[in-house]
């Protein structure tokens, strides 16, 4: 132990993850809540003068975010990080290589046009990670603002080099190593794979402090579907674990690997679920040499939460489910638990003014052994002016008795209509590979694989890609079509069939060609995107000029465009080759007002991308598959 004080060999930074802007931003009541949280975030940081502010992904909870959350992070941001107050450690390593998908490749407080008092490093996490024809993603829009620095960025999905940020403050050094989020199954099997590399400083590596920020599934989802500790090199120091919500801030060591875990969690409610229930609270990490101290600052503005289970069958003194009586006796005593949970509540708001006045609260109720449950509908309308989630106050659910695994018993249905607000978190690859693997011979797939079906039905749902299936079952027609050819095969079907089968089966054994299939076909999809985008906006310069009347499918959601014209929910993409700043970097001095810095020579074309007004459904798109 030593004492941390302020020096300059001491860094101070301040530790976030899982921020979510926008989450529920059109709720009448908890609307707010990121944007009020973001700024007490940003607010801790200016009161402890930290050296800088490390997010762990997740900044934005859409992989678009609305206009209007967008414009509150700039607001956030501009307000706390932008003033005079100096920046006293500097950058040692290359920052071309550090930000080289950036147009901009240094860090934003040396640039001379901006005045930046507190420099922030964030990955990107799952929700936001950069989509589209020009992978971008919501974070380089604030990157190309210079109010973030966006890292930890990986470009290729056959290897991985994770080259750290150097930094230096006095005689502390710290490698800033950071991974934004990777679909874990393929981050599980290139781990496994030897491919993904930590990089480290070729002078006097064992004097640095490494830091790690990564944002994957930390517990376990199934067999390859998280990341284990054990993966990640041992000679790290401390390891910041994003997309996690439980607030386990206070590090753990990992006693195979040594080093130690914080997993700061989020700062809002994002689920009605037991980790989401625990304190909620940021880090602000000192670093001395190769020594460190979490300081843990619990968040004030968050909106409270609590939660209880109830078991009906553990009271049966006070429940007899032959009693035609019994669910009125039952709603009575949720009552009551509902009411001692306002209690606790409001007794925890009463030494914090900040903390808004609706609780979050959650009971759910195990009705198993016959008994009946009441309308929730009905009970939430009591506590619609005292409650922020009267809808979802009363969850009732059954005890499942656990059996023996038998492929033959899952049934598909019931596993879409299970909640997943309650801990259990179905994936889209998943429930296509699991519909597969139980449907009928006659719609079992005999050209694709489930895998990459499931991946190209995952684009469809969360990145808006209409064509992602479409465009994967030609790929893969058009590849089966070369091989057939190649093999010469006779023109009889049950040849071609057994042949289609072997084929089939070789990609499904080829990880990494399914990957690359799938990867052509998005690409196909996003450039057949950017097609239909050029005709409309060609289209769109022969009608009559704007006067200002809105169209009918416009809406002020998503990013702003960079067209002023067309129709339906256009996006702007920005486009150019990346230029390398003439400027000498890494130094420590600000280098305010000084205009001899070099602009970049190469010039940026604007092309405009919009999604056409044509709705799409899952069935549609997989109709194209399954007639």
């Amino acid at each position: 132990p030593f004492l941390f004080r302020v020096d300059e060999d001491a860094f101070k930074i301040l530790i976030a993850t899982d921020i979510h802007l926008g989450y529920l931003e059109k709720d009448p009541v908890r609307g707010n809540d990121t944007f009020v949280t973001f700024n007490e975030i940003l607010e801790q940081a200016q009161k402890n003068e930290v050296d800088f502010v490390l997010l762990g992904g997740d900044l934005f909870h859409e992989n678009k975010p609305s206009r209007r959350t967008v414009h509150s992070c700039l607001e956030s941001l501009r307000k706390y990080c932008m003033g005079d107050r100096p920046v006293h450690f500097e950058i040692l390593s290359d920052q071309a290589v550090n930000f080289h998908f950036s147009k901009f490749p240094w860090v934003n407080y040396q640039d001379g046009n901006l005045n930046i008092s507190i420099p922030i490093f964030s990955i990107h996490g799952n929700h936001d990670d950069p989509t589209g024809v020009d992978a971008l993603c919501a974070l380089d829009i604030l990157s190309c603002a210079g109010l973030l620095n966006h890292f930890g960025r990986s470009t290729s999905v056959e290897k991985i080099d994770i080259s750290p940020i150097l930094l230096r403050k006095g005689r502390t050094k710290i490698a800033l190593y950071g991974l934004g989020a990777i679909p874990d199954e393929r981050l599980y099997r290139m781990f496994v794979n030897k491919q993904v590399t930590m990089l480290r400083p070729k002078e006097d590596e064992d004097s640095w402090f490494n830091l790690f920020v990564i944002h994957q599934n930390r517990s376990k989802h199934g067999a390859t579907n998280y990341i284990p500790e054990q993966f990640l090199d041992d000679f790290l120091n401390l390891v910041i674990w994003g997309h996690e919500h439980e607030c386990k801030i206070a590090p753990t060591q990992n006693e195979q690997q040594r080093f130690y875990v914080s997993q700061p969690g989020s700062s809002v409610v994002t689920s009605l679920s037991p980790g989401e229930a625990v304190k909620k609270h940021i880090g602000l990490l000192h670093v001395k040499g190769k020594n460190m101290k979490m300081e843990k600052i619990p968040l004030e503005t968050v909106r409270s939460f609590h939660m209880e289970d109830v078991v009906l069958a553990d009271y049966p003194d006070l429940f007899n489910p032959d009693n035609p009586k019994v669910t009125q006796a039952i709603q009575a005593f949720c009552v009551e638990k509902v009411e001692m949970m306002l209690d606790n509540a409001e007794r925890d708001r009463l030494g914090n003014p900040r903390q808004p006045e609706k609780p979050l609260i959650r009971l759910r109720v195990d009705y198993t052994g016959g008994f009946e449950p009441f309308s929730v509908h009905r009970f939430s309308q009591k506590y619609v002016d005292r409650i922020a989630n009267p809808k979802d106050i009363i969850h009732f659910f059954r005890h499942r008795e656990q059996k023996e695994k038998n492929e033959s018993d899952l049934n598909f249905g019931k596993l879409v209509r299970r909640p997943t607000s309650e801990g259990m978190t179905l994936r889209v690859e998943d429930l296509v590979k699991q519909y597969f693997q139980t449907a009928e011979k006659k719609v079992q797939l005999s050209l694709l694989t489930e895998r990459g079906m499931g991946e190209a039905v995952q684009e469809f749902v969360d990145k808006e890609e209409k064509d992602a299936i479409e465009e994967l079952v030609k790929f893969q027609l058009e590849k089966t079509q070369r091989f057939l050819k190649e093999r010469r095969t006779d023109a009889e079907e049950e040849k071609i069939d057994e042949e289609v089968r072997k084929f089939r089966e070789s990609r499904r054994k080829n990880a990494e060609e399914e990957d690359e299939e799938v990867r052509e076909a998005m690409t196909r999809a996003r450039a057949h995107r950017s097609e239909d985008a050029i005709l409309a906006s060609a289209s769109s310069d022969e009608e009559p000029m704007d006067m200002g009347i809105k169209a009918p499918g416009d809406s002020d959601d998503g990013l702003p465009s960079t067209v002023s014209r067309g129709r339906g929910r256009a996006r702007g993409r920005a486009r150019g080759a990346r230029g390398q700043a003439s400027a000498a970097r890494g130094s420590s001095q600000r280098r305010r007002g000084n205009t001899s810095q070099e602009p970049a020579t190469s010039s940026r074309t604007y092309k405009p991308v919009s999604v056409p007004a044509k709705n799409m459904s899952i069935v549609d798109g997989m109709s194209t598959v399954c007639p």
